[in-house]
């Protein structure tokens, strides 16, 4: 199970789908039979149309939560040397979600380790230099899963690159490492930005709590400022990179409508024919089918249920069953190819 805490547990990138190349959040609901198969459509304008490789939609209107990838250092760890957090921002300067891809899709798809890739990464980014004043040991924790080991890494390797002695410890879920990166046990983590703003709210506030991140960058780090100080952990910069809930197409689908976001396929949708495809729950889940369609607006002929951002709704986009499906915005799938 993947570290994050999205509505939906992803499958781990390790368990990549067979037909193609290529978390913890997701939803949909009521625009269409909800019964597994759809219905016909009110026009044929957005109709699913197969290809090999599929193009993540642009959010532009922010339904989804800003989960970017971020610095999560132990506090004392922090005081104790400022170069630490410095050094891990230098990452998150250049890490974009394209890279994220590429990266996830080294491991999963092309069978390479993740330590490799992250060296590979750190070197042709530059980031093994102009970093410096680091000094002593570091423990870098990491998720089981490969996006998490593959940041772990790249994170290590900087911090050796300035000074430190940093190694790479596989910790488990967010149960087991977000206590041992409050004790001290390890230092630092590639966190995700909402998620963790949601979970140490629920931590310290009650588990009723009302989330308070959102799709918004900067106020769900403000949110976040106040509760890590709370937890004994100070973030780092987010980065660019993001791996969150997303909504995929071909890119014969794409460029046949001419469109790159989410708004856009609104406007080119019109006539109620997009089939959409995701896990069950996401008929009735605010950041899946209902927020499609109150915040953009968009009319399904039907949907069909499938796995949770996996192999068998990657492979139904591809094959033309339906025309857009619940992705993670980092899947190794959507690299090109």
């Amino acid at each position: 199970m993947r570290a994050r805490a999205h509505f939906l547990t992803p499958l781990a990138l390790a368990a990549v789908l067979t037909t193609a190349a290529c978390g913890e959040s997701g939803s949909s609901g009521t625009g269409g039979s909800a019964d597994g198969g759809g219905s016909a459509a009110a026009g044929d304008a957005c109709a699913p149309v197969a290809g090999d490789q599929l193009v993540v939609l642009d959010d532009d209107q922010q339904l989804q939560n800003a989960d970017n990838i971020i610095p999560a250092v132990n506090a004392e760890a922090a005081a104790a040397n400022p170069a630490l957090l410095e050094t891990l921002n230098s990452v998150s300067e250049v890490l974009t979600t394209e890279q994220l891809v590429e990266m996830n899709a080294a491991v999963d798809v092309q069978r390479q380790s993740a330590e490799d890739v992250a060296a590979a990464y750190v070197a042709e980014q530059g980031l093994d230099a102009g970093v410096s004043g680091g000094s002593g040991p570091i423990v870098v924790g990491a998720a089981g899963f490969t996006e998490s080991q593959v940041l772990a890494n790249v994170y290590a390797d900087v911090l050796n690159a300035a000074g430190f002695t940093a190694s790479v410890q596989t910790v488990g879920n967010r149960e087991l490492y977000l206590p041992a990166l409050q004790r001290g046990e390890i230092q630092a983590f590639p966190e995700y930005l909402a998620t963790v703003t949601d979970i140490l709210n629920r931590q310290l506030n009650g588990t009723e709590a009302e989330g308070v991140a959102s799709g918004d960058v900067d106020e769900t780090l403000a949110a976040l400022t106040p509760l890590a100080e709370q937890a004994g952990l100070v973030f780092g910069e987010p980065a660019e990179a993001a791996d969150q809930n997303a909504f995929a197409v071909t890119t014969a689908f794409a460029d046949q409508l001419g469109v790159s976001t989410l708004s856009e396929l609104a406007d080119a949708c019109g006539d109620g024919s997009l089939l959409l495809g995701g896990p069950g729950e996401c008929p009735t889940r605010p950041q899946c089918q209902p927020g499609l369609e109150q915040t953009y607006d968009l009319e399904f002929a039907g949907f069909q249920e499938y796995d949770e951002g996996g192999p068998l709704t990657k492979a139904a986009i591809q094959q033309g069953e339906v025309s857009i499906g619940l992705v993670f915005s980092s899947d190794g799938a959507l690299a090109q190819g």
